[in-house]
C-alpha cells in the first residue's frame, strides 16, 4: 500500500493544475482502493457549507452543485466531528441524505475521513460501493495517509489562487508570511523581476580572453555605479549602519572578490556569462546549503549582484518599471537593498517578498525607513499579482489581493486611526512619563536597528536601555576591529549623553549570525549564543569590552549587559575580562571609570539564582520575549507552533510577577525590554509588578506614554491582581482589552482582528 501510496502522492503533484491534481486523485485512489466511488467536497467558510468538487462515480452534473451543511448528512458528520466515518450499510444510519442529483442510491459502503491541515478543516474525502462491505482497517488507513496528505496540497492551492472556492471565483485571497517591519498599506502591486537569469546562460568557449576580461569588468564598473546610486538617494533616509549595507554590496563586487574569481574561470576556457554564472551559483549553492539564516540571507545578495552583472554583460537594462504607482507594494521573489533604492520613496508604500527573514538587509532597511514590510511569503503567485490592489499588514504579516470593500475600508479607518492617533499623542510627548498618583515610569529606547533620531528622543526618554551591539558585526565581512567598534559605540554615548546608554555585549546564535562566523547547530536557541559564545572566545570579548570602555572616557554613561547567562560562573568571567581591560587600558594610558555591569534575565534558571546574581552586578534587564519562548518552550520563528508563543499566558505573568516582587526585595533596579514593554497593556502590567523601568523600540514609545499617563500605579497594582487569577491567554486579552476600554484607552491597543 505504501508504495501505491508513493506513487499517488507523485502523481498528484506532478499534475498541472490542481483541477487535474484532484481528477487524478480520485481515480487512481478509487482504483488502489477497489471501490465504485471516490469523491472530494471541498469546505467553503464563506457560504459555510461543504461543496462536492470532484467525483469519479458519482453524476459529474453534481460537481459544483450539490453542497451540505457541517454536520448535514454522512459528509457533514465527518466534517463535523473531525474523524473518519466507516458504514457497511450507509442508509440505515441515521444522519444519512440522498441527494438526488449524485445518484449515490446505488452505493451501500461508505467511508470518509477529514482533510485537516493545522488544525483547519478543508474538506472530506469519501470512497464508496455498491455491495455491503465494511472497509477494513488498511483501507480506512491508507484513506486518512491520503487525506493527511492532500491537506498541505490543498491548503496551499486555496492560499495562491490555484483553486477557487466555489462562493468567490477571482475574489480575495489572503496570504501569510513572517512580519519584518510593522504598519499597514494599502496600493497597488508592483511585481519586480530579476534583472538576468543565470540558469540559461550556456557555456561558450571565448575567442578572446582578454576581450571577455574587459567587458567582465565593465558590467561589474555598471553595477557598482548604480549600487553607489542607490545608497545615494537613500542616504539621507537611513542611519550609517544600514547604509553600510551598501558597501558590503560594493566589497563583494572588489577584485579580491567575485571579478578575481570570474575572471580565473574566464581563463580556464568560458565566455563572460558562462563563468560569471558558473561562479555566482556555486557561491549561492553552498550558502543556501548552510542551516544559518544569516547566511542564506547572503546567497540572496550574490544571486542579485550576478544577475546584475549578466544584465550588463547581456547588454541588457534591469526589469524594473519606469513608472511606479502612487502607493507601490513592491512585490518579487527576492528583493534587494540596491532594488529598494530604485523605487521613489514617496511612492513606495510597503514591501513583500516570497524569500527573506527578519534578519535580511532588505528587512533591516524597510525597518529604518518605516516601510511595513512582509518577507517568507512562500505561497505567493507572483505572475497573478502584478496590477492587483493589495492590502498589507505587516504587524501580523499578511496581504490580502484583490480586497473586498468591507476589508479594504476597515484597513482604511485603521491607518487613519493610527495616523490621527500618533499626531494626537505627539503634543505630549516631551510631558514626563508619571501616572496621575504621581509614579515615575521610565521609559528608554532599544537602538541597532532603527534609525536613531536623537534630537527628538533625548528630551522624551531616560536614556538607551538597550544597544544591540550585534549589528556592526552583522552587516560587515570581519570581526570589526578595536577602533572601528569604538567610533560606533562612541557615536551613541555622545548623543544620548549625559542619559545612560545600556550595551548589551555581542549576542550572537539563535536567529543571530555572522556571515563570517557561521554556528551550525540542530537547536540554535538551547545552544551556543550570547555569552557562551563570547567567553569561549575571550579574544573577541576583550576587543569589544575594550572599545566600550575607550568610548566611554569623559562621558561616563556606559553601562554594560551580559545577555544569555545561565550562571554566576558566567558572570564572574565576563566581569574578571572586564576588570582585566581596565587595567590594560590604564597601562595604555586611557583612564576609564568602571561601568555598571547587568545581567539579561532571559533564561529561565536565572529566576532562581537571583540572590547570588544580585551579590555580582548592578542592575537586571529582563529580556521577555526570549524569557517567554524559554518558558513556553516555543520556537516563535517555527510557523507550526508560533501560535503558542504569547507573553499573555498566564505562567508567564506569574513569573514576571514573582520576579518583580523579588527584584524589589534585592533593592535592585530592573528593567524590562522586549515586546511586552513596548505593549501598553504589558506596560501597564509591569508598571504593576513594580519593575523600575521599560526599554522598547521608537515607535511605541508614544502608546506607552501615553497609557502611563493615565492610569495610576494604584489601578494598575489592581490590573496585576486581577489578571493573575485568570487561567488562559485568551481570558487574560480579553480582560486586559475590557480593562482598558473603561479607561477609554482601547485606541491605544494595535489593531486586532
Amino acid at each position: 500500500m505504501l508504495e501505491v501510496l508513493r506513487r499517488i502522492i507523485q502523481e498528484v503533484n506532478g499534475a498541472r493544475n490542481l483541477d487535474a491534481a484532484l481528477a487524478t486523485m480520485v481515480r487512481r485512489i478509487r482504483k488502489a482502493m477497489r471501490t465504485d466511488v471516490c469523491s472530494f467536497y471541498l469546505f467553503d467558510p464563506a457560504i459555510d457549507r461543504l461543496v462536492l468538487m470532484e467525483t469519479i462515480g458519482l453524476r459529474t452534473q453534481a460537481v459544483g452543485r450539490v453542497s451540505l451543511q457541517v454536520g448535514e448528512g454522512l459528509v457533514g458528520l465527518v466534517a463535523k466531528r473531525e474523524e473518519p466515518l466507516n458504514l457497511e450499510n450507509a442508509q440505515a444510519h441515521p444522519q444519512f441524505r440522498y441527494f438526488e442529483a449524485t445518484g449515490e442510491e446505488r452505493y451501500s459502503s461508505f467511508l470518509g475521513v477529514p482533510i485537516i491541515h493545522q488544525r483547519r478543516m478543508l474538506g472530506v474525502l469519501v470512497v464508496q460501493q455498491s455491495e455491503k462491505r465494511r472497509f477494513d482497517e488498511e483501507d480506512e488507513a491508507f484513506l486518512v495517509t491520503m487525506a493527511a496528505q492532500l491537506a498541505g496540497v490543498l491548503a496551499h492551492a486555496l492560499a495562491t489562487g490555484g483553486l477557487s472556492r466555489p462562493s468567490i471565483p477571482g475574489g480575495q485571497a489572503r496570504f501569510t508570511g513572517v512580519a519584518a517591519s510593522p504598519g499597514m498599506a494599502i496600493g497597488e502591486a508592483v511585481v519586480i523581476a530579476a534583472p538576468a537569469d543565470l540558469n540559461s546562460v550556456p557555456d561558450l568557449i571565448p575567442t578572446d580572453v582578454e576581450y571577455e576580461i574587459t567587458r567582465l569588468k565593465e558590467a561589474i564598473g555598471r553595477v557598482r555605479d548604480e549600487i553607489r546610486a542607490a545608497g545615494e538617494r537613500l542616504a539621507s533616509r537611513i542611519s550609517a549602519q544600514e547604509l553600510a549595507l551598501f558597501d558590503v554590496y560594493q566589497q563583494m563586487l572588489g577584485e579580491a572578490a567575485l571579478s578575481q574569481e570570474v575572471e580565473k574561470r574566464i581563463r580556464e576556457g568560458q565566455w563572460a556569462p558562462g563563468a560569471l554564472a558558473d561562479v555566482v551559483r556555486r557561491h549561492v549553492q553552498y550558502l543556501e546549503r548552510v542551516d544559518d539564516n544569516y547566511l542564506r540571507e547572503r546567497a540572496a545578495d550574490v544571486r542579485d549582484l550576478g544577475r546584475r552583472v549578466l544584465a550588463h554583460l547581456q547588454e541588457e537594462t534591469p526589469q524594473t518599471p519606469s513608472v511606479y504607482p502612487d502607493s507601490t507594494i513592491l512585490v518579487g521573489d527576492e528583493i534587494s537593498v540596491a532594488m529598494l533604492g530604485e523605487v521613489p520613496r514617496d511612492k513606495l508604500a510597503g514591501l513583500v517578498s516570497v524569500r527573506g527573514s527578519s534578519t535580511s538587509h532588505v528587512a533591516i532597511v524597510a525597518r529604518a525607513m518605516g516601510i511595513p514590510t512582509v518577507l517568507g511569503m512562500v505561497d505567493l503567485p507572483l505572475a497573478r499579482l502584478g496590477g492587483n490592489r493589495v492590502v498589507l499588514d505587516g504587524h501580523r504579516g499578511r496581504l490580502f489581493v484583490r480586497p473586498s470593500p468591507e476589508l479594504e475600508s476597515h484597513y482604511q479607518s485603521l491607518i487613519e486611526e493610527e495616523q490621527a492617533l500618533m499626531a494626537v499623542l505627539e503634543h505630549e510627548q516631551d510631558l514626563p512619563s508619571r501616572t496621575p498618583d504621581g509614579h515615575d515610569m521610565p521609559l528608554m529606547v532599544n537602538t541597532g536597528l532603527a534609525v536613531d533620531t536623537v534630537a527628538s528622543l533625548k528630551s522624551r526618554i531616560g536614556g538607551v536601555g538597550l544597544y544591540r551591539t550585534e549589528v556592526p558585526f552583522m552587516i560587515t565581512e570581519r570581526f570589526p576591529g578595536e577602533q572601528e567598534q569604538t567610533r560606533l559605540y562612541r557615536d551613541q554615548l555622545e548623543s544620548f549623553a549625559p542619559l545612560p546608554v545600556v550595551m548589551r555585549t555581542l549576542d550572537i546564535g539563535g536567529d543571530k549570525d555572522l556571515p563570517y562566523f557561521p554556528i551550525e547547530e540542530a537547536n540554535p536557541f538551547l545552544g551556543w549564543r550570547g555569552i557562551r559564545v563570547t567567553l569561549d572566545h575571550p579574544e573577541v570579548l576583550m576587543v569589544q569590552l575594550r572599545a566600550m570602555l575607550r568610548a566611554s572616557q569623559g562621558l561616563d554613561n556606559l553601562q554594560v549587559l551580559l545577555p544569555m547567562v545561565t550562571n554566576v560562573d558566567e558572570v564572574d568571567d565576563a566581569l574578571r575580562l572586564l576588570d582585566r581591560a581596565i587595567v590594560e587600558l590604564g597601562e595604555e594610558g586611557v583612564a576609564v571609570n568602571r561601568p555598571k555591569v547587568g545581567v539579561m534575565l532571559e533564561v529561565p534558571a536565572t529566576l532562581y539564582q537571583l540572590d547570588a546574581l544580585a551579590k555580582r552586578v548592578d542592575f537586571f534587564s529582563v529580556g521577555s520575549n526570549d524569557l517567554t519562548q524559554y518558558l513556553l518552550a516555543v520556537d516563535r520563528n517555527n510557523p507550526r507552533v508560533a501560535d503558542l508563543y504569547d507573553a499573555c499566558h498566564p505562567a508567564v505573568l506569574a513569573a514576571m510577577a514573582r520576579l518583580g516582587e523579588e527584584t524589589r526585595r534585592l533593592a535592585m533596579p530592573t528593567s524590562v525590554c522586549g515586546e511586552m514593554a513596548g505593549d501598553p497593556a504589558g506596560a501597564l502590567l509591569l508598571m504593576g509588578m513594580g519593575f523600575n523601568a521599560l526599554s522598547m523600540n521608537a515607535p511605541s514609545l508614544p502608546r506607552v506614554r501615553a497609557a502611563i499617563r493615565r492610569v495610576s500605579l494604584a489601578s494598575a497594582r489592581e490590573l496585576v491582581e486581577e489578571t493573575l487569577r485568570l487561567d488562559s491567554p485568551h481570558d487574560v486579552r480579553q480582560h486586559l482589552e475590557a480593562r482598558l476600554g473603561e479607561w477609554q484607552l482601547a485606541h491605544l491597543l494595535p489593531p486586532s482582528d
